[in-house]
């Protein structure tokens, strides 16, 4: 049996080894670095780089500028959903129904929204001076008659043909005088409606021509 005396010699040479292994389980257990800032835990190491977006999830620079950058709502862009309309009156001054002009995939739709109108086909276009003036001249003379300060039919980007540029089309006007039509037109855009002296929509007694019985300024 070993002697007291041999035990704690033994025990001595022990203690620095035991000592060492400690310290080395300790810094395994963790993977802390020492902090000297009391309260705090200092970032843990585990010889991978940081996932990508680990700044992110924890409130860092990317997410700021995401949000400054991105869209807000309600935003769009430039241009998109810009909206002309014509109101349309008759030489009396009652309503005759809406016209809207709405940019749609590099053509213009066209809303028309007819009331108070005589049953039938009538003729709508646009016309190339923004006047509807009633009892008035042409812009080339003439006799007078109503909602020819309008002028002539829409021509745009050097279209001289038939049909015109500002064709519509006939719209069916029901017996209680309503009628509707939606049309996409590449023949001109909402920058010709609105370039020189303006223009105008006039409805026709006719599909092509005829009297004008309704009249109104687009803006």
């Amino acid at each position: 049996m070993a002697s007291s005396s041999t035990r704690r010699m033994s025990w001595r040479a022990l203690a620095p080894i035991v000592a060492i292994a400690a310290v080395g389980l300790s810094a395994c257990s963790n993977s802390e670095e020492p902090s000297d800032t009391p309260g705090t835990t200092p970032p843990v190491w585990t010889g991978s780089p940081a996932p990508e977006g680990a700044d992110e999830a924890h409130g860092g620079g990317a997410v700021a500028e995401e949000a400054t950058t991105g869209a807000q709502p309600g935003e769009q862009g430039a241009g998109a959903g810009e909206e002309l309309e014509a109101v349309l009156r008759t030489p009396t001054g009652g309503a005759a129904g809406t016209v809207t002009f709405t940019e749609s995939g590099g053509a213009v739709e066209v809303t028309v929204e007819l009331e108070g109108m005589p049953a039938g086909y009538r003729g709508v276009h646009v016309h190339e001076v923004g006047k509807c003036e009633t009892n008035s001249t042409a812009p080339t003379g003439g006799a007078p008659g109503n909602y020819l300060s309008a002028g002539g039919h829409l021509q745009a980007g050097g279209n001289t043909s038939v049909p015109e540029s500002g064709d519509l089309g006939a719209v069916v006007v029901r017996e209680d005088g309503t009628g509707s039509l939606t049309v996409t037109t590449e023949e001109f855009t909402l920058d010709d409606l609105q370039g020189g002296d303006g223009t105008s929509v006039v409805v026709h007694e006719e599909t092509a021509a005829g009297e004008r019985l309704a009249c109104g300024v687009v803006s």
